[in-house]
């Protein structure tokens, strides 16, 4: 280079250096003209073409400097340069080139692995993060992007340490930090989670995926008041994100409030993906006041017809023959057999189930050693722990089985096996226990239910056959250890307690104005509500407050968190009169009341799961407890308030009345499920098995 050649250069970099881009390219221009292959210049003229917005002459002027002499950082730069044109494979060329020339070269590593993530290539990106990391371990950007990049493939445990090291290089990084809580999130570790996004969120009140996630967190918790907050700060900021409507809404219907929670999963159906949306509204309608039976079969079809789409045709969806020489064989589909409390009514059949005529096969989702209550195993029965099966491998096993007729106990309980029966792993489809409402779904030939909760004139409501069984379709028996009954705490306090140990889901807007208007009309009596959900003090403060815009004074009310079972029942020692919920009734629950000598105030509702209570009670000869309409509801627990001797003789007689009521006759019960079975299978009662009629005078 000449001696002015040096001089155009130094003075090209000085106007280069204070923007003057003009005279700078015309200094380069002028060194070029005399010696066309000046590495320098092409690639400075390269830069001042980058900088003015004409990226196209930007690579092309660099690329002829790099033709000339490769060097490291100038393939760099070429990298970024059409990268920000969106040219990724050009981008990782250049890349690649320039490790070639320097194989330690972190920044190339970093902005490698950078391509690569645009083009979601998250395992190739995080080893180029790590190879930049490896080589410099104080990038902190590197050490962010190998954090992030493990993060989204699912490596939660490898990802927190970088991501906590970038927090720490990066203090500032509100994004950060809401990764690091992400990662943490995943792990379990919510604590930890929520002191990460509230760091973000100190750094970034703006940043909506902030609020998104520590509204997930609280979720996961069970502290729904604190999610529902954060979730509308959420939306304060995005009004239309289907993701946050969605969750907001299961935190809201976890804390009682249907009606808001399905209006925020139809505007996240429409405005997003809808399958978990239109779950969650087949999941929760039945127990909304709002929705009536029409409504209810409605979005159980659409949410059937879309998500398990039509009857699905497999190996195991021939019909299977029963042979003759053989009882039949019913198989029971749960995911709760392990939870004895809840199924009472379910091993009051199977228990008594007569075994030379029929053959039990138990599919279950828990191992047989969870199951520590309430079965009376049989020699002849089969189990088959179903935990780790698909549907389709389920299906299989069913079939292997040569089931003549399923029942399913989940409904929509268990929403992921659903799909197992459009498979027909079975001739007969039947669905009992836990299915208070139509499925929806045309798989299911059969639903058992009784004269009370389904009435003939609602069958055109429910795209399954009905039938009924005599009495309640809920008999049950205690058969786990339960604490003694106590006196109405009345008699010793002066005065009376409701209470209600339903799932706070079921408590309702207007089933909270309804006890409402019983404690004004009942006066010092006081309320107890215990459920998981008010295990949070932001829960309770949050059911506190539905109770205060009614007038009732917060002393009035007691809330209490979740505890173990045989605890939990004792509540009822502080409780004289159990109050129902509606529209979505107690069944677990008011069993649990009754047997332990809390009467129970319900009325029949409008729908199969707003007459459950009415069906039980009234099978428990215990009808007097059973309201015509809200308002007799109401009347009915003032009056019982009233009558003290009244609640001391139900409590002390109770248990004995049960068990001579048709309610615990689960013998009886087992006689008419069987007709039942048969006659679906059949058309018709066998005539090698009693009639249940025949079964009943043998009994007694």
């Amino acid at each position: 280079m000449t001696e002015h050649e040096s001089n155009l250069l130094r003075q090209g970099l000085d106007h280069h250096r204070a923007g003057r881009l003009t005279e700078a390219s015309a200094r380069y221009q002028e060194i070029l003209q005399a010696t066309p292959d000046h590495t320098d210049v092409l690639y400075l003229l390269g830069v001042i073409a980058h900088q003015n917005g004409q990226p196209a002459q930007a690579v092309e002027l660099i690329r002829r400097a790099l033709a000339i002499a490769p060097d490291a950082e100038r393939y760099n730069r070429l990298g970024v340069l059409c990268q920000e044109q969106d040219r990724l494979e050009d981008a990782i060329a250049a890349y690649q080139q320039a490790l070639e020339q320097a194989p330690g070269f972190a920044e190339a590593h970093y902005n490698l692995g950078n391509a690569y993530r645009t083009k979601g290539e998250m395992g190739a990106a995080a080893e180029c993060f790590r190879r930049a990391v490896d080589s410099d371990p104080d990038n902190a950007r590197a050490v962010a992007g190998l954090g992030q990049a493990l993060k989204t493939l699912g490596r939660a445990e490898d990802a927190v340490p970088f991501l906590k090291r970038a927090v720490v290089l990066m203090s500032d990084d509100a994004d950060l930090y809401c990764d690091l809580g992400d990662g943490l999130q995943t792990l379990g570790r919510l604590s930890d989670a929520k002191t990460a996004y509230h760091r973000s969120l100190q750094l970034n009140p703006k940043l909506s995926r902030a609020w998104y996630s520590a509204g997930c967190a609280e979720n996961s918790r069970k502290d729904y008041a604190a999610a529902i907050a954060f979730f509308r700060s959420a939306l304060e900021i995005h009004p239309d994100w289907p993701e946050a409507q969605h969750n907001l809404g299961l935190a809201l219907f976890k804390l009682g409030q249907v009606e808001e929670a399905l209006g925020l999963f139809r505007h996240a159906a429409a405005g997003g993906d809808p399958a978990l949306p239109q779950a969650a509204i087949a999941l929760i309608i039945p127990g909304s006041q709002a929705s009536d039976n029409q409504a209810i079969l409605d979005a159980r079809r659409i949410w059937a017809e879309r998500q398990l789409g039509p009857r699905q045709i497999t190996e195991c969806s021939a019909p299977q023959v029963k042979r003759g020489d053989r009882p039949l064989r019913i198989g029971y589909v749960s995911s709760f057999f392990q939870d004895h409390n809840w199924m009472k009514p379910v091993w009051g059949l199977i228990n008594h189930h007569d075994r030379q005529h029929f053959e039990v096969h138990l599919f279950s989702d828990a191992p047989a050693a969870r199951i520590q209550h309430g079965y009376r195993g049989h020699l002849q029965d089969q189990f088959h722990d179903t935990t780790a099966l698909s549907n389709e491998a389920l299906c299989q096993r069913i079939e292997s089985a040569e089931i003549d007729l399923l029942v399913d106990l989940n409904g929509y309980s268990t929403m992921r096996r659903l799909s197992l029966f459009t498979m027909r792993p079975a001739q007969i489809i039947v669905g009992w226990f836990n299915m208070y409402a139509t499925s929806g779904i045309p798989s299911y030939d059969y639903l058992i239910g009784d004269d009370l909760v389904i009435p003939p004139e609602e069958e055109k409501f429910y795209c399954e056959k009905i039938v009924r069984v005599p009495g309640c379709y809920l008999t049950f028996e205690v058969t786990y250890p339960v604490p003694t009954v106590a006196n109405p705490p009345c008699l010793t306090n002066g005065a009376i307690t409701f209470g209600s140990l339903a799932s706070q889901y079921k408590i309702t807007n207007d089933v909270i104005e309804a006890w409402s208007r019983i404690l004004e009309q009942v006066p010092d009596s006081s309320l107890i509500l215990k459920n998981g959900a008010l295990g949070s003090p932001g829960a309770r403060e949050f059911v506190l407050g539905l109770f205060e815009r009614h007038g009732v004074s917060l002393k009035r009310v007691r809330l209490y968190g979740p505890s173990e079972h045989y605890q939990f029942l004792e509540t009822y020692r502080e409780i004289d009169i159990a109050l129902d919920t509606f529209p979505y009734n107690g069944g677990t629950t008011t069993t649990e009341a009754i047997w332990q000598g809390v009467p129970v105030v319900a009325f029949s509702g409008d729908r199969w799961v707003a007459r459950t209570s009415a069906s039980i009670l009234q099978s428990a000869d215990l009808g007097e407890l059973v309201g015509r309409d809200l308002e007799d509801y109401i009347s009915l627990a003032i009056i019982l308030a009233n009558s003290r001797d009244r609640l001391l003789d139900l409590r002390r007689n109770m248990r004995s009345r049960l068990r001579a009521s048709p309610v615990c006759d689960t013998r009886r019960f087992a006689r008419n499920m069987e007709r039942l079975y048969q006659q679906m299978f059949f058309g018709r009662p066998s005539a090698e098995t009693p009639s249940a009629t025949e079964a009943t005078s043998r009994q007694h």
